[in-house]
């Protein structure tokens, strides 16, 4: 099976800067997509930033310029690095990665158990 482990996160000033990690381990033959979501008390979790397998990003609007997404496929992870931050991105943020586990096998989507982020003075 495969497994995400997601660490970096914490209490933060407003303005200041994070760097979260996404591992994943287990039986892994390829990635695919990348990504990481937030989801915030009472709101419907909603994307972040995603990376594809060659490397092109996509932003939530509200993100543009101060985070920005990365990965690594020789170590397995995923990275966000958050600048800039401010209250309103206080949240739980999970990554999410589409795996296939063997050839010829459909690729799976799976996520990490999320790590909380708090922006407060």
């Amino acid at each position: 099976q495969v497994q995400l482990v997601e660490s970096g996160g914490g209490l933060v000033q407003p303005g200041g800067s994070l760097r979260l990690s996404c591992a994943a381990s287990g039986s892994i033959f390829t990635f695919y997509d990348m990504g990481w979501y937030r989801q915030a008390p009472g709101e419907q979790r909603e994307l972040v930033a995603a990376i594809t397998s060659a490397g092109r990003t996509n932003y939530a609007d509200s993100v543009k310029g101060r985070f920005t997404i990365s990965r690594d496929n020789a170590k397995n992870t995923v990275y966000l690095q958050m600048n800039s931050l401010k209250p309103e991105d206080t949240s739980v943020y999970y990554c999410k990665m589409s795996i296939a586990t063997a050839l010829w096998v459909r690729a799976n989507d799976y996520w990490g158990q999320g790590t909380q982020v708090t922006v407060s003075s």
